[in-house]
């Protein structure tokens, strides 16, 4: 009878890992390409039998508007273009191949000069292909202070550190809550990214309305996980090393599921090309300024939450001590189970917006930036959000800083996992751990 049993709950568990998966994965299916996409907001459509080649022709001034362009097929076929306002072209094509894009020089203002005035480039069916032209005023000047390039660098380490800050807090708070070092959360990022490109570019949705979708359907999956796979898990004392085995082994799957549905291209959340500020020596994007926001609001609502509310300091109490927690009268299957939903949504947010600011996201992404998360979450302290937070902008300040310090660009990610080993060396908690005896 008990033999029966415990076959009867095997059964259970492999039944709800399998349903996991299905979850998890069901939505990027619809990623597949099976025939003409939903219209986007731009002029331009790639499809299966269409190929597109667009462009910007802007100075350090501003757009320029009104410049011709001609594009010529291996044929000699001539086709003229000629930019808008925002001084942004483009043109859908029928036929693959390579096309050679020139700029009519005449239709250039009297002071400005273009270093090439004419690229090939190779249109492919469903894919837009940039035509890059170095466009720039006669007063001009290419070279630039090493102040200038130092606050250029801080500002995108700013940038990353708070993208992956939104990915490290949650995976700092589940392994806070009960041990788990979660290998499979920078799939969560990538799931997040592609699941941007589904509902706003496929599904034709607006970025705001997409980007909830993406953090409620990712926040679901946090919870789904929790609810049928760890929990059970947990309750039958299976140890932490097969857990983390377990997490090993669902971001494999998922890494190959994404590369099955989406392939090894770049997908991108807008198709549109990026606005572009200028304060001083800055130059950033309009969305990594709104992704820097957003993530600073988020980060904001998070550490009030931890530190104010009831259940911040519930979570608290289980990440110091889950068995005094527990004996307290604190409800710590809940308390986890609302830690891997908000960490999910979390990371699926942070990969909504990584694939924003870098004008894409791939399968791989996730496996990319995974050790820069385990990186940031040591650095700050294990299992401490606010750790998690500070270690992630110093990983980002590093991984950005390096090669305007001389360190090659290759070499960046490997200067920030050298800071941090000599920081562990001195202080293996962490900077805001808290020292832990062993033995």
């Amino acid at each position: 009878m008990k033999s029966r049993h415990i076959v009867r709950e095997r059964a259970m568990v492999r039944g709800a890992a399998g349903l996991i998966l299905a979850l998890l994965l069901a939505p990027l299916l619809a990623l597949i390409p099976t025939g003409a996409a939903h219209a986007v907001d731009t002029l331009c459509l790639p499809g299966p039998e269409a190929a597109c080649i667009a462009g910007t022709i802007r100075t350090e001034d501003g757009p320029l508007a009104d410049v011709t362009l001609t594009v010529t097929d291996e044929a000699g076929t001539e086709q003229e273009v000629t930019t808008g306002e925002t001084g942004k072209w483009n043109l859908q094509l029928d036929q693959e191949g390579p096309y050679v894009v020139k700029i009519d020089t005449d239709s250039l203002p009297d002071d400005v000069v273009v270093t090439e005035d004419e690229v090939t480039v190779k249109a492919t069916f469903g894919a837009t292909r940039p035509a890059l032209f170095e466009v720039r005023t006669e007063s001009y000047s290419a070279e630039t202070s090493k102040f200038d390039e130092l606050v250029q660098s801080t500002v995108n380490g700013i940038r990353l550190g708070l993208l992956l800050a939104l990915a490290s807090v949650g995976l700092s708070l589940i392994y806070g809550t009960t041990g788990l070092s979660n290998f499979a959360h920078a799939e969560q990022v990538t799931l997040g990214g592609l699941l941007g490109y589904f509902f706003v570019n496929q599904q034709g949705l607006s970025l705001v309305v997409g980007g909830v979708l993406v953090v409620i359907v990712c926040a679901f999956t946090g919870w789904f996980q929790d609810r049928v796979l760890w929990q059970p898990l947990r309750r039958r004392g299976l140890g932490l090393i097969q857990m983390m085995i377990v997490t090993i082994g669902l971001s494999l799957a998922l890494q190959y599921v994404f590369q099955y549905a989406v392939g090894a291209r770049t997908v991108r959340v807008e198709q549109a090309n990026p606005e572009v500020s200028t304060f001083g020596p800055v130059t950033i994007t309009n969305q990594s300024i709104v992704a820097m926001a957003i993530s600073v609001v988020v980060l904001a609502l998070v550490g009030y939450a931890l530190l104010r509310t009831r259940v911040g300091r519930a979570t608290r109490a289980v990440s110091d001590n889950p068995a005094l927690a527990a004996a307290s009268g604190i409800d710590t299957d809940r308390v986890i189970r609302l830690v891997w939903t908000v960490a999910m949504g979390l990371a699926g947010l942070s990969g909504l917006l990584y694939a924003l600011v870098t004008n894409g996201i791939k399968w791989d992404s996730g496996m990319q930036i995974l050790l820069l998360l385990f990186a940031a979450v040591t650095l700050g302290g294990l299992g401490t959000a606010f750790g998690a937070l500070l270690g992630s902008l110093i990983i980002g300040l590093v991984v950005e800083l390096s090669p305007v310090l001389g360190m090659p660009g290759d070499f960046k990610y490997a200067t920030a996992m050298l800071i941090l080993i000599l920081l562990l060396l001195v202080r293996p908690q962490g900077l805001l751990g808290k020292p832990q005896r062993v033995g």
